[in-house]
C-alpha cells in the first residue's frame, strides 16, 4: 500500500496546532528534565504499560537507588523488584536490569544512541529503539506509539487497521525537523490530554485484560511477598495462594522459566522453597 502524501500546508497546520497546545498545556515529569540517554531509557521501560502519573512517583526513587547504568547491572534482583514494585510486570524491571548488564558487556556501560543498536538490547523494541534518542539527543526519527498512532488516525482520517508501517511513513513526514524531542512531548500531551481513547473511539492495538484476581495479578502478589519476605516454605504458599483458581503451581512455573525466582532445598530441611534468583 502505498503511503498516503501529506500537503505541505496540511503538516504545517498540524504542526502549528500541536505546538501550541503544547504551549500551554505541557506536562511537566522528572524525565523531561534530563538528556541523560540512561535515565531516559529507564523511563522509557517504565512508561510501557504504565501511566505517567504512577511511573513519576516510582521513577526519582529508582534513579535515587541505580543512578546509572553500572549500578543497576551490579544490583541484587530482589532490590531491583523491590525499587520496581508499584509499577506492574515484574519482567520488565528484571530485562531493564538484564538490559544494563549488556550495556556494561557490549558498550563499556554507554547506552548507544543508534536505533539499530538499541533494539538489540533485551526489553527495547521498534518504538522504544526510537523514542530513547528521540529524548535524550533529539534525533530527527519518529516513534510511534499508542498515543501518536491514535491521534494520526483521528487527525488524518485514517482506518484503524492501517498498517504499522504506513504510519510510521506519515509520522516521518509530520516530523519537524531539529525539534524531535519537543515534537514528541507536545504528541504525547495531546494524546494524553485531549485525543483520548475514550474521547477518539480509537482502540487501542492491545486491550489488557482484568487486573484484579488475574494470573498476573497472582503473579504479582507472589513476586511482592518473595521480595518483602526473601523466601517462601511450600506451606506458606499454599496458606496464601491455594485459592489461585490458575494453579498457583502454574504460576510458579512461569517464575522459574522467567529467571525470576529459583526454587530449591531450605538451609534447615523443610523442603522446596521460592527465593527471588540471585
Amino acid at each position: 500500500m502505498n503511503t498516503v502524501l501529506l500537503r505541505p500546508e496540511r503538516i504545517e497546520d498540524f504542526r502549528t496546532k500541536i505546538f501550541d497546545f503544547y504551549g500551554h498545556s505541557r506536562r511537566s515529569f522528572p524525565w523531561r528534565q534530563t538528556c541523560d540517554r540512561y535515565a531516559v531509557m529507564v523511563s522509557e521501560i517504565m512508561l510501557q504499560q504504565t501511566q505517567a502519573d504512577r511511573v513519576a512517583i516510582k521513577y526519582t526513587a529508582w534513579m535515587e537507588r541505580f543512578p546509572d547504568t553500572a549500578t543497576l547491572a551490579s544490583a541484587s534482583l530482589r532490590d531491583v523488584l523491590a525499587f520496581w514494585s508499584g509499577l506492574g510486570y515484574n519482567s520488565r524491571g528484571q530485562r531493564l536490569q538484564t538490559c544494563a548488564r549488556t550495556v556494561m558487556e557490549r558498550f563499556g556501560g554507554v547506552v548507544p544512541a543508534a536505533p539499530a543498536e538499541l533494539i538489540t538490547l533485551p526489553g527495547i523494541g521498534d518504538y522504544t529503539s526510537r523514542s530513547i534518542p528521540v529524548f535524550a539527543d533529539n534525533l530527527d526519527v519518529a516513534a510511534v506509539d499508542t498515543n501518536i498512532r491514535r491521534i494520526i488516525i483521528h487527525e488524518f482520517a485514517l482506518p484503524e487497521d492501517t498498517p504499522k508501517r504506513r504510519m510510521q511513513a506519515i509520522a516521518e513526514q509530520l516530523l519537524p525537523a531539529g525539534r524531535s524531542r519537543d515534537w514528541h512531548n507536545a504528541l504525547m500531551d495531546y494524546g494524553s490530554l485531549c485525543l483520548t481513547s475514550r474521547i477518539t473511539g480509537i482502540r487501542p492495538l492491545t486491550k489488557q485484560s482484568k487486573f484484579q484476581g488475574s494470573k498476573r495479578w497472582y503473579r504479582g502478589r507472589l513476586l511482592k511477598a518473595l521480595v518483602d519476605s526473601g523466601q517462601l516454605l511450600p506451606e506458606e504458599i499454599e496458606e496464601r495462594y491455594g485459592d489461585c483458581p490458575w494453579g498457583i503451581r502454574e504460576i510458579i512455573d512461569g517464575l522459574v522459566r522467567d529467571g525470576l525466582v529459583d526454587e530449591g532445598g531450605s538451609r534447615n530441611g523443610q523442603g522446596r522453597v521460592l527465593r527471588i534468583r540471585e
